[in-house]
């Protein structure tokens, strides 16, 4: 098992330095305003970066194990905030789309690719658990290749 450790100070209000590492760059996060001043990403698109940063990974690899050069990849991530039974704001789905770089018939088994990076994709199964989450993929040129929830 591996862990992954980040630290957070509070600079004022919501605003927090968030630590990776001693190598790695510090990140400034905030609530946006009325609570925060929006200073820096939100939890919200914090959580949604993590799943498309994932994601993305997760495709790259699956299509460079059967060596194949999808860049560059593009990800846009929406994640749905609104309120629960009990009034309460929550993450209510997110919603990933994922834009290679090149054509779809550039590339060899595309379909097993997409067929399978979900199944790796750490961040997205474990949020999966408890949110909704659809993944579309579409190629440089527009075609859609995959949309699942």
């Amino acid at each position: 098992m591996t862990t992954a450790t980040v630290s957070l100070r509070q600079q004022a209000d919501y605003r927090f330095e968030i630590r990776f590492g001693e190598n790695l760059p510090s990140l400034i996060a905030d609530e946006p305003a009325p609570l925060g001043q929006g200073e820096g990403p939100s939890p919200a698109q914090l959580l949604a970066a993590s799943v498309g940063n994932c994601l993305s990974d997760s495709l790259l690899f699956a299509l460079r194990k059967f060596k194949q050069a999808p860049e560059p990849l593009r990800c846009e991530v929406t994640a749905e905030v609104g309120r629960n039974p009990e009034g309460r704001l929550r993450i209510l789905g997110i919603h990933a789309t994922i834009t290679l770089g090149v054509a779809a018939g550039s590339l060899e088994h595309l379909d097993r690719a997409l067929a399978q990076f979900e199944a790796f994709c750490t961040v997205t199964q474990s949020v999966r658990q408890a949110i909704p989450v659809r993944v579309t993929v579409i190629d440089a040129a527009g075609l859609t290749l995959r949309d699942q929830t």
